[in-house]
């Protein structure tokens, strides 16, 4: 038997006016992930426990079987082990985003978030922006007062680790929940060291917005990429072992960090694709190859994560949430499922949104969202399909974290 775990990041979505009040799920067309509902149980669960945000740092944690009330430090420092970045005691490691602000003469604080990704900035162009700050003298300046590394990486998700901080009391905010919103009311506070990183994102600004480089991003009509966001704090995390809690090994197939270190932590190979970014321009039919090689080695564990639907979201691009959630039927699970039942092989499938990504707000939502368990040795004569509604009328999982123990046939739902 082979166990499949399959993320679609922020799928599910409130009814959107510009879908004639559908969500995004029921305007797509998923032939084979409804022929999954049909033959399978579409019920709801919630994976963000309140009070922790509402985010994949949370609702991956509990798909992955971790209560994120008992395990949760903060995001980053699951991010960092997937980048192989080692915490010591002290250290506080934090999300540092390439944002894009707002343009004009207004004061820093009036200045909205227009993008937390800097128009999802190319992974060579997210390197050089690191490159001109580490280049900066007041910046690095800064950076050595507030015992601070930034690790470079190519893509707008940056980590930085500060050695020695106290953040007790701090409040960061994620940008992705306040985009087109002035920054004042979302910057670092709470307590002395938020002060320190409310400085260095000021000077970042100040660094970057008429550098050359944006300059030139300016005249070939993209975002500028002139500020950096600090959220995410967290300090080091152990997890459970995957293999003792279930007695299955396996391996996680994401263009993300956060679900490879969440994978990593509990145990789980790391599996990554060339050319997959995380965006909807993603290598899909890498990710289907690699997931057909993980469910024909020797362990009979597979997740595979797409995060494209949340990042469409979050850029305002409602036609490419729909195009994402269309191409990860047909061209990932369609050709992965007729292959495994050519076959004949037995399989389990557990396959659902994260969390919510609302069209309405660009942010992340609660909320609960549709599962679909398939066994398929059984057809449960069900007949639905896979969506908000439909999910909210089947059956209710205990908890996020108790999800696996069900594809896994420890626990029933």
């Amino acid at each position: 038997m082979k166990y499949i775990l399959i993320i679609g990041d922020g799928m599910a979505d409130n009814p959107v006016p510009e879908l004639g009040g559908k969500t995004p799920l029921q305007a797509a067309s998923i032939p084979t992930i409804d022929r999954l509902a049909a033959r399978g149980v579409v019920g709801h669960v919630s994976n963000c426990p309140k009070p922790l945000p509402a985010g994949s740092e949370t609702a991956i944690l509990s798909i992955f079987g971790c209560d994120p009330l008992r395990y949760f430090t903060g995001r980053s420092p699951m991010e960092a082990a997937a980048s192989g970045i080692q915490l010591q005691p002290g250290d506080v490691a934090y999300r540092c985003n390439i944002i894009s602000l707002e343009d004009g003469d207004m004061p820093y604080e009036e200045k909205k978030i227009l993008s937390h990704s800097a128009g999802s900035i190319d992974g060579e162009s997210a390197i050089q922006v690191v490159e001109i700050l580490e280049q900066d003298p007041e910046f690095r300046a800064a950076e050595k007062r507030a015992h601070m590394v930034i690790h470079r990486f190519p893509a707008f998700r940056q980590i930085a680790v500060q050695s020695g901080a106290d953040i007790r009391g701090i409040r960061l905010i994620p940008p992705h929940d306040h985009l087109g919103e002035p920054a004042g009311r979302y910057l670092p506070s709470g307590c002395e060291n938020a002060k320190v990183l409310d400085e260095l994102m000021r000077i970042a600004h100040r660094v970057l917005d008429r550098h050359p480089f944006n300059d030139r991003r300016r005249k070939e009509g993209k975002l500028p990429a002139n500020g950096i966001w600090l959220w995410a704090e967290g300090t080091a995390v152990e997890l459970p072992s995957f293999e003792k809690q279930y007695g299955h090994t396996g391996a996680v197939i994401s263009a993300v960090p956060l679900c490879h270190g969440i994978g990593l932590l509990r145990g789980l190979r790391k599996i990554e694709v060339e050319g997959a970014t995380g965006e909807i321009d993603t290598n899909f039919e890498g990710k289907l190859q690699a997931a057909l090689d993980q469910i024909h080695s020797d362990e009979d564990f597979c997740a595979l994560h797409l995060e494209a639907p949340d990042e469409c979201t979050h850029n305002g691009d409602l036609k490419g949430k729909v195009q994402s959630i269309e191409w990860l039927d047909s061209r990932i699970l369609a050709p992965l499922f007729r292959q495994l039942d050519a076959e004949k092989l037995e399989y389990r499938v557990l396959l659902l949104s994260d969390h919510k990504t609302l069209t309405a707000t660009r942010g992340h939502d609660g909320d609960p969202v549709p599962f679909i368990l398939y066994d398929s040795r059984k057809d449960t004569g069900f007949g639905g399909v896979y969506d908000e509604e439909t999910g909210m009328r089947g059956p209710q999982a205990p908890a996020g974290c108790e999800l696996l123990s069900i594809l896994f046939e420890q626990e029933k739902l």
